[in-house]
């Protein structure tokens, strides 16, 4: 267990908690921005986070543009403070509505949104043009994931310079977020993003020489990061991983090219009953750690015996080791979740850690969906 995560305060702790580490976020965000060669190389993604504080240290460190999923995360960043915000989903619906009060609401932050479907990109250009206003536009290019984006080929060309005509809506080049490569090795990794970076450059290439502008690629996720970080050839490459802040047991040693990042997040846990010689339940239910990474990959308990997990339900997580007879209940264990972006967003508040002691406590404020717009 890393020395930061002890707390000689835990006695005090409710459990089950959510602790995070600011001088470990601190160091994580500077060892992603030498990676990229720089902050203005980065547009990190909020949604591991969800906190005006993170968001606020990412200012600090000189990081500008940013990235998001949901209209309050753009709220957040932009009350905190972000000159660039891109929200990287498709609008529908009402929040196209809501894109027009938040631009209006922030006249001082730059938004752009994703398109990928002509009828889509119409009626965002249909809500924004009738407000007298103007948007971003992100070419979603779908490089592989299939979950959203259009392919590179003749219908993305289309879409993009149609799209630049359209009134209300300014290209600002593509995304090409590649979910789908997460292979330890980073050789395969490196080969997978040239396979897909080959065809984006063909387009963009065609797209400017229409006279259409692409000034930004917004690229990959954590697992591909420094791959794209190294791409400085490339102008325009903006690096957009989120996990890095927090990291988790899931991306954990699995990528060593990653060196240097810390999980920043820890779950405060106690051990609730002992109900078989072999078995240790603790009150980390699905309710407080993320239940989408398989059984075994929920949570890494730390300096804990060899341990199976056999079952996870709403308050209870009970694991199987020979070393039951250690634990009692009331006992603390500490422990990582396996994929902490959903896991910060079951939790209103996370308490905040300094050597050694709680020193405060942070709200999860885009956690909902609506904040005021």
């Amino acid at each position: 267990m890393h020395p930061a995560y002890a707390l000689s305060d835990v006695a005090s702790v409710f459990s089950p908690s959510l602790v995070l580490y600011p001088e470990l976020i601190r160091q994580n965000i500077a060892r992603v921005i030498e990676m990229a060669g720089g902050p203005e190389r980065l547009r990190p993604h909020v949604k591991t986070h969800k906190t005006r504080e993170i968001a606020r240290m990412l200012l600090d460190a000189g990081v500008t543009k940013h990235k998001c999923a949901t209209i309050a995360e753009a709220e957040m960043l932009a009350a905190a403070g972000a000159p660039d915000v891109l929200i990287a989903y498709p609008l529908v619906g009402p929040n196209l509505g809501r894109l027009v009060a938040l631009t209006r609401k922030f006249p001082d932050t730059r938004f752009a949104v994703l398109i990928d479907h002509p009828g889509a990109t119409q009626a965002l250009s249909d809500v924004v043009a009738a407000a007298g206003l103007t948007v971003g536009v992100i070419l979603d290019l779908d490089v592989g994931q299939h979950r959203t984006g259009i392919p590179v080929g003749s219908a993305a060309f289309d879409l993009y310079v149609s799209a630049a005509n359209l009134p209300g809506l300014r290209p600002d080049g593509f995304q090409l977020y590649d979910g789908h490569n997460h292979q330890e090795s980073r050789t395969e990794r490196e080969t997978a993003v040239r396979a897909v970076l080959a065809p984006v450059l063909a387009l963009r290439l065609e797209v400017e020489r229409r006279g259409v502008p692409v000034p930004r690629l917004v690229c990959g996720g954590t697992p591909t990061f420094s791959i794209f970080a190294g791409l400085t050839d490339i102008p325009g490459v903006e690096c957009s991983p989120g996990t890095f802040v927090l990291h988790d047991a899931g991306y954990g040693a699995r990528f060593a090219d990653l060196g240097g990042i810390t999980p920043a997040a820890v779950l405060v846990t106690r051990v609730i009953s002992r109900p078989t010689p072999d078995r240790v339940t603790l009150d980390l239910g699905n309710k407080a750690v993320a239940a989408d990474p398989l059984l075994e990959k929920r949570v890494k308990l730390l300096d804990f015996p060899d341990y199976k997990v056999v079952g996870h339900n709403e308050e209870h997580l009970i694991v199987e080791t020979a070393g039951a007879d250690q634990y009692k209940p009331g006992d603390v264990v500490y422990a990582l979740p396996g994929h902490v972006c959903p896991t910060v967003a079951l939790h209103k508040d996370v308490l905040t850690a300094e050597g050694g002691a709680i020193t405060g406590r942070w709200t999860v404020a885009s956690r909902d969906r609506v904040l005021t717009v």
